[in-house]
């Protein structure tokens, strides 16, 4: 049975290696076209970060207009475009990730030190001394 699945599987090898086709090619390119292609990808990523409804809404409540914005945008040098798409790629995903951890530290302290102290019982005033 297990030479039988063997011989089957090595046939079906050998004859999808004739059948299939598979090309490769390899190429060398140049660091000027890496370099290029970097760039780009860092002023795409910056210009569809201007390009968000929010982001556009918060710079024209700055006094910044869409297509001002995107005029800086594509003035901005290789260094600059790559620097600013590190720090929108840093960013958390979501608005709620960086408000989470302070509200359940506060919530921990509240139900821990505030609320077991301000629930207390005072202490019964000892009874006075007959003298």
């Amino acid at each position: 049975m297990t030479s039988m699945f063997k011989r089957f599987i090595c046939r079906m090898l050998a004859a999808a290696m004739v059948v299939l086709p598979f090309h490769a090619q390899a190429g060398v390119i140049g660091t000027d076209q890496v370099v290029a292609a970097d760039a780009q990808a860092a002023r795409a990523t910056v210009a569809g970060f201007v390009n968000r409804s929010d982001v556009a809404s918060q710079l024209q409540a700055l006094g910044l207009s869409a297509q001002a914005a995107g005029e800086r945008v594509a003035a901005l040098s290789d260094a600059e475009a790559a620097s600013l798409a590190g720090r929108i790629e840093a960013l958390p995903a979501g608005g709620i990730a960086g408000i989470l951890p302070v509200l359940v530290v506060v919530l921990l302290v509240y139900f821990l030190v505030i609320a077991p102290s301000a629930t207390a019982k005072p202490a019964p005033k000892p009874a006075p001394e007959k003298k």
